[in-house]
Parts: structure tokens; C-alpha cells; sequence
């Protein structure tokens, strides 16, 4: 592909992910059609999309674990499928089971050998991985006796073995009560902090919202919306609170009071900011505050949705 073959004559790292025009067809049926992405590297990318829109396929062809039947994809600047990739890789499946008769260590020490790991590192790697997880004191009991929310843990601490450079997440948080999805967010961010990229599928949207840098939104197999979170939920329009300014005049400047001292401007560009500030001054008010209005990530979907 043109954007890993650049990146290699340049001497930078190519994008974490980079698709272009994927598809997957089964018979008649596509699961997936056209998906374009760049996933930056050291990023938090969030992957969305209601039931069936063909996010588990996307993830399936990422991890080489179904082939294209039509474009092209590079992961970690490596084509899809590419063992040398995919041992670069953690994977936690929304659906997962482990042997209830062994214990946590135990699977994932067993994880670690079926990785190619050293023999002498796995016992080490192991305990790394649950104390990230949260689960230090916890590894030599049954993976039976651990409750949901453990088994989740334990999930994670299989996919974060090894420090991989990319780690993909179905549904970490699933199971997980308010203090394990915080938990969860923590080592999400601190993947960041080293250079980890991470690619996120879940359908909590607070829990995307709160760390991711990027996301793409898809349906029917298709991207609908992609970029950067922030722009995303940018709204149009800033309120201000003001005294000195009577109703007239903020209708003269295109402004409505929403509450006493609030007034709202919803169509007012954010360059335009400044300008409106000095106008008010003018007029004798005492400005307390601009607040730039953004959407919700729950608002900006359903809007996506209803546009496809």
C-alpha cells in the first residue's frame, strides 16, 4: 500500500492500522463493504456501530482471522494475516472461555508458550499481567472460583501479555462494575502513555467519549462518520454568561436567554468569538463566562444513524 511504502522511504512508523476499500462478502451477503481506516499509532481509536453492522468482521480481518474478499489492509506495516504481525498483537474477544480447572497463572502462562515466549519469561510475564489487571494475589486460584468480573480481568491480562504494540478490545468493560470499567480506562490510557495503540469496539459510549483520541462509526458495513473525537462532537454555537445586556440587545446579536445571565448564540462560529465578546463589553455587560457547546457522543450517534 502507498501510505507503508512512503512511510518506509521516509523512515517513520506506518499507521497502526490502514485499509483501504475491505470488503467481505459471504455468498450474496456483505458483511463488510469498503471500510477505509488509518489508525495512527499510539492512538485510542474507537470502533462503533449498532448490532450487526459488521464491526466483528472488520476485527476478524485485522486479526487475519478471515480473508478479504475484496481490498486491502497493512496492520502494524504488515499485510493482514502476516504471523509476524500477529505476534505483535493482543486480542480480548467480547466472547470468551477458559478451562475453569486451571488456575489464572496457569492460562496464561499458557498463552505465553503458545505465543513463542521464552520459557524463562512466562512465570514473570504472568504476574506482570495480573497485576496490571488488578488481579496480584489472585493468580493460583481456579479460573472457576473467579467471579465474571475476574474472568474479564483475567481476558485482559491474556491480551495485554507480552506488551504488544497493538491491543484490540471487543467489549473490555462488559462485565465489569463502575470501579472495574475505571480500572479499565486507567490501563487504556497508560497503554497510551508508553505507545501502545489500541483499538476499542464497545458499545458504551461514556466509556469511548472518555478515552478515545479517534473513532469511526459504522453500519450496514459501511463507515458513516470517522475522525477525531473532538471535532466530532463539536456543536455550533457558544452560551455566554452576562449581565448589563438587555433582552433587545442579545436579540440583536442573534442571542437568546436560556436562564438568567445565560444567553445562547446557536449559530455562532467559533471565530466569531471574539467579536461577540467586544460587542457585549460595548454594550456595558460584564461577561462571567463562553462556554463552546459540544454534543454528546450518545447525541452525535443517533444522529449518524438517522442520516445513513
Amino acid at each position: 500500500m502507498a501510505q507503508s511504502q512512503e512511510a518506509a522511504a521516509g523512515g517513520t512508523a506506518p499507521a497502526a492500522i490502514h485499509t483501504e476499500l475491505l470488503e467481505r462478502r459471504y455468498g450474496r451477503h456483505v458483511a463488510l463493504h469498503g471500510l477505509s481506516l488509518v489508525v495512527p499509532r499510539g492512538s485510542v481509536f474507537g470502533f462503533l456501530g449498532p448490532n450487526g453492522a459488521g464491526k466483528t468482521t472488520a476485527v476478524k480481518l485485522l486479526l487475519g482471522l478471515v480473508r478479504p474478499t475484496g481490498g486491502e489492509g497493512m496492520v502494524l506495516g504488515l499485510p493482514l494475516g502476516e504471523p509476524a504481525a500477529r505476534r505483535r498483537i493482543g486480542y480480548l474477544p467480547e466472547l470468551f472461555r477458559y478451562q475453569e480447572w486451571l488456575s489464572g497463572r496457569e492460562v496464561l502462562e499458557a498463552h505465553a508458550a503458545l505465543a513463542g515466549m521464552e520459557r524463562g519469561r512466562r512465570r514473570a510475564a504472568a504476574e506482570e499481567a495480573l497485576a496490571t489487571v488488578g488481579l496480584s494475589g489472585e493468580g493460583l486460584r481456579r479460573v472457576g472460583a473467579y467471579s465474571k468480573g475476574m474472568q474479564q480481568r483475567l481476558g485482559l491480562a491474556v491480551a495485554l501479555l507480552g506488551d504488544p504494540e497493538l491491543v484490540v478490545l471487543d467489549e473490555p468493560t462488559s462485565a465489569l462494575d463502575p470501579v472495574g470499567r475505571h480500572d479499565v480506562r486507567t490501563i487504556i490510557q497508560n497503554l497510551r502513555a508508553k505507545g501502545t495503540t489500541v483499538f476499542l469496539n464497545s458499545h458504551l459510549l461514556t466509556e469511548i467519549e472518555a478515552v478515545c483520541d479517534e473513532v469511526a462509526v459504522l453500519d450496514h458495513g459501511r463507515v458513516i462518520a470517522q475522525g477525531g473525537l473532538g471535532s466530532l462532537l463539536q456543536a455550533k454555537g457558544v452560551d455566554v454568561e452576562v449581565e448589563g445586556v438587555s433582552q433587545e440587545e442579545i436579540g440583536r446579536l442573534g442571542g437568546t436567554w436560556s436562564a438568567p445571565r445565560n444567553a445562547s448564540f446557536p449559530e455562532l462560529a467559533e471565530g466569531d468569538v471574539p467579536e461577540l465578546v467586544a460587542r457585549l463589553v460595548a454594550l456595558g455587560g460584564r461577561i462571567h463566562g463562553v462556554t463552546r457547546r459540544r454534543a454528546s457522543l450518545e447525541q452525535r450517534f443517533l444522529d449518524w444513524l438517522e442520516v445513513r
